[in-house]
């Protein structure tokens, strides 16, 4: 979902153009300190990508992030295009256009990359999820619940539905956060919908309620190592700006809602359970610099989000991008996260 905020980009050197090792003024001040909380730490940012354009298409938009195969980094923008970026520079090496059945752009959201290369990707004008092959072209496509389907196919509001997209551990289950409740939940109470497969394709599984905390929503989700979810939650307030936090969530013990009609926060129905990790306001903000009020100048429309691995002390190492909206006052900036879980 597009939230209209305004932070100005990030001066950099010309190093910072070409290396993420030196992606911020405080890259050359290692007296900074970097923790965010005591389970987080921000190593640098970089804004080398704000406002470029690749082989005619515009460098930006971008709402989800994975690491493919070859170690690339997949970036999808919510304008229907997918790059692969070189995972130091981050400079697009290819950028493939995505369309539905009838050749229209996608609202493009969630994106997994799944073991064989072929691209999920949900849109969350439906919502849909579909499969594609590396070159753009529709495989098939998943089945959603009705209820979860906009109105009036079902009780979902336009541009809240499906954010997020996670491939679990073992490759079985696949699952994806609706952004903001459907009608006849209460407020704050998002639906995670599940697919499994084992032989074949994937088929609808279980459901699962999550509480958000008050004024915000879920724009992405990506599943740990030992299957839990890292969550973020963002909103934004005029005047003062983003909220953007980052939870550490555990479906294994959550109700199936599949068949609950109504989610009002019943004694009976167990949510997934969530641990404040971070807020992004508490993270240094290492030279960054806002054109409109915010908390932190470091903070903007933050939206995709992407394990790429650990690092020698075993925390995990994450990688968070935001949406710029196409808008000159915003900055497609990229987060380097160290996070203990």
């Amino acid at each position: 979902m597009r939230l209209r905020t305004v932070l100005a980009t990030l001066t950099v050197g010309l190093a910072a153009v070409t290396s993420l090792t030196a992606a911020g003024p405080a890259s050359a001040n290692s007296s900074i300190s970097k923790a965010c909380s005591p389970s987080v730490s921000l190593d640098r940012f970089s804004d080398v990508l704000d406002k470029t354009t690749y082989d005619g298409t515009f460098v930006g938009n971008f709402s989800a992030l994975a690491v493919d195969r070859d170690g690339s980094l997949a970036a999808l923008e919510d304008r229907s295009s997918l790059f692969d970026l070189d995972p130091t520079t981050l400079q697009p090496k290819r950028a493939v256009h995505l369309a539905d059945e009838k050749g229209a752009d996608l609202d493009s959201e969630g994106l997994v990359i799944d073991r064989d290369g072929t691209r999920l990707i949900t849109s969350e004008t439906e919502p849909s999820v579909r499969r594609y092959s590396v070159d753009g072209r529709i495989l098939d496509r998943l089945p959603v619940p009705s209820s979860l389907l906009v109105a009036p196919a079902g009780r979902a509001t336009a541009n809240q539905t499906f954010e997020g997209l996670t491939l679990l551990p073992g490759g079985h289950t696949l699952l994806a956060s609706m952004e903001d409740a459907i009608s006849g939940d209460s407020t704050g109470i998002v639906r995670f919908q599940t697919w499994t497969r084992h032989q074949g394709p994937f088929e609808l599984s279980a459901q699962y309620g999550y509480r958000t905390d008050p004024g915000l929503g879920v724009p992405e989700v990506q599943a740990t190592p030992d299957g839990r979810l890292l969550v973020l939650e963002r909103g934004f307030t005029a005047g003062v700006g983003n909220t953007v936090r980052l939870y550490l969530a555990d479906p294994r013990h959550a109700s199936d809602t599949s068949g609950i009609e109504n989610l009002t926060g019943q004694p009976s129905v167990r949510l997934i359970r969530k641990t404040l990790l971070t807020g992004i306001v508490t993270c240094p903000s290492l030279g960054a610099t806002a054109k409109q009020p915010q908390p932190n100048p470091l903070l903007d429309n933050i939206e995709g989000m992407t394990i790429t691995g650990r690092d020698h002390t075993g925390r995990l190492k994450v990688v968070l991008v935001s949406d710029d909206n196409q808008n000159p006052a915003q900055t497609t900036r990229f987060y380097y996260l160290r996070v203990r879980v």
